[in-house]
């Protein structure tokens, strides 16, 4: 197979498992009339590592379908550093789709999910200890009978982590 033919392969089934913001309500209708339970994990997913991964993994074990939603390269910048993400939303939705845990990613333009919890109305949206139970999705997700499920932090793995010992690397 030669090397086009097969990029074109991973991307077209990587396509299949990205939600546009637009048909992402139709998406859901369509889940929720196959009676599957849906959880949600959201964020930037900057630098894909071990802690992202255990955090997917964990989510994708409290419902019949895990969606990611995923913040775009405005929202991130907004809320975490102007230099930021490292890896752009076209590049980082690959990653997360070509993972096998992964059944759906989406993105959202917001600095906060809310929005886009409102439109999944996620069973379960998981997220990292480092928010607590008491994280700004709760109100949203609950209202919706939904309920948060925490995954523990793993220590040493996090971007802001990396990206600190590749600069003590560079000095």
């Amino acid at each position: 197979m030669s090397r086009l033919t097969s990029s074109s392969c991973f991307e077209e089934s990587i396509c299949k498992k990205v939600i546009k913001p637009e048909t992402l309500q139709e998406t859901i209708k369509c889940l929720r009339e196959e009676e599957k339970t849906i959880a949600t994990l959201n964020g930037s997913f900057d630098l894909l590592h071990a802690g992202h991964l255990e955090i997917i993994f964990q989510a994708s074990l409290q419902a019949d379908i895990l969606i990611v939603a995923l913040n775009t390269d405005a929202s991130v910048q907004q809320y975490k550093d102007i230099k930021r993400p490292i890896i752009s939303l076209k590049e980082r939705i690959l990653l997360v789709a070509a993972l096998e845990m992964v059944d759906y990613v989406t993105y959202f333009n917001e600095v906060d999910p809310i929005q886009v919890l409102l439109k999944i109305r996620p069973d379960v949206h998981v997220n990292g200890s480092e928010y607590g139970q008491n994280c700004i999705e709760r109100e949203t997700v609950v209202r919706q009978n939904g309920r948060i499920h925490i995954v523990e932090k793993i220590p040493y793995l996090s971007t802001s982590y990396i990206i600190n010992k590749i600069k003590k690397i560079c000095d």
